[in-house]
């Protein structure tokens, strides 16, 4: 299958987040995004009247309120009239939307943002409204239960094991701790089961934050950055909805999405992979081919901070940040909703050549 290549070329240039904490019971959402829209704002030198296109992922549901993004608009500035939308999911699918939007040629810019607080109530349980409403959601299996089933399949597909799992919480914490953003930076134990298999460090904290970045296409994109990361591909697919007639140890959704977005192509050096889990970085691991000669997650990953709807989208701006700072040539970032990698999105950035 070949990957579609866009005639138009669109980049991220610039990428900033929240510093992420267990409780913000003293922000409002708008106080929370409005730090991290100034400061990628100012990174490109640009006023919000400038931009082309805005875009926002968040949910209701943590929210407990219906049509909760309009707030956060006030952050932005709504007014004079922009050109806006919303994607009820991770900010990583505003930046796809966004991204199709530019490859239109209807903007030149774009403003992707999102955010989530998931301090207020409890997230396992919030979680479990993505299930099927009629046999799955009834029943209440909350997030980690669900991923727990998915680790012990791997577990007794002989694909993973116990200190296995512990060796990725520790890597990801530990390269977290070079990550002034990082809710759990450098090592610490794996503490009590969860949910066996999985216990404490094998799953991600609970904790609020916000994220940015903005895309310019063509030439705007070289002006706004010195070193902008190119998205040469990105693709996004779901599995079936009911667990029941799903393989859990394997995603089959990941792969596609990135033979579409050309991740096989050419060898990544860098992969920023949203596995909220320890054992759904097995998964993905096998999935996309990712040998040991790719840095997995040098950010620390979900498992150091996972703002829910905002995790998927800091993949992306890390993986382009490292383009940005010259620490990576071709990277890979991937994002996912659902349970046990339900959706997934694959985005391939590249930097220009010394040459």
């Amino acid at each position: 299958m070949t990957p579609h290549r866009p005639d138009r070329e669109v980049a991220i240039v610039a990428f900033a987040q929240s510093d992420h904490r267990r409780r913000t019971d003293d922000l409002s959402e708008v106080e929370m995004v409005m730090p991290v829209l100034h400061e990628v704002l100012r990174q490109t030198g640009l006023k919000t009247s400038d931009i082309g296109f805005t875009c926002s992922g968040s949910s209701d549901y943590l929210a407990g309120r219906a049509f909760s993004f309009t707030m956060a608009l006030d952050g932005v500035g709504a007014w004079p009239p922009i050109s806006e939308s919303h994607v009820e999911t991770d900010g990583a699918w505003a930046l796809y939307e966004a991204w199709v939007k530019l490859l239109t040629g209807e903007a030149d810019t774009a403003l992707v943002y999102s955010y989530g607080k998931t301090s207020p109530g409890s997230v396992r349980d919030v979680l479990t409204r993505q299930l099927d409403p009629y046999y799955l959601a009834p029943l209440w299996p909350d997030s980690v239960a669900l991923a727990a089933l998915q680790a012990q399949a791997l577990v007794d597909a002989g694909a993973t094991d116990e200190p296995a799992l512990a060796a990725i919480a520790a890597r990801s914490r530990r390269d977290a701790a070079d990550n002034p953003h990082a809710q759990l930076p450098g090592a610490r134990p794996q503490g009590e089961y969860l949910v066996q298999p999985l216990r404490t460090g094998d799953c991600p904290p609970i904790g609020d934050g916000a994220a940015a970045v903005i895309l310019a296409a063509g030439d705007r994109a070289r002006e706004l950055c010195s070193r902008p990361a190119w998205i040469r591909g990105m693709d996004h697919r779901i599995e079936a909805h009911s667990l029941g007639v799903r393989d859990l140890t394997d995603s089959p959704s990941t792969r596609l999405a990135a033979e579409r977005a050309g991740a096989f192509d050419a060898p990544v050096d860098t992969a920023e992979l949203h596995a909220p889990f320890t054992s759904q970085e097995v998964v993905l691991r096998r999935a996309l081919d990712l040998d040991e000669s790719v840095r997995i997650n040098p950010s620390g990953g979900a498992l150091a901070a996972n703002p829910v709807m905002a995790a998927g989208l800091i993949r992306l701006g890390e993986a382009a940040a490292r383009i940005h700072r010259g620490d990576s040539d071709r990277a890979l970032a991937h994002a996912t909703s659902g349970p046990c990698l339900q959706q997934n999105l694959v985005a391939v950035l590249e930097g220009d050549s010394d040459a």
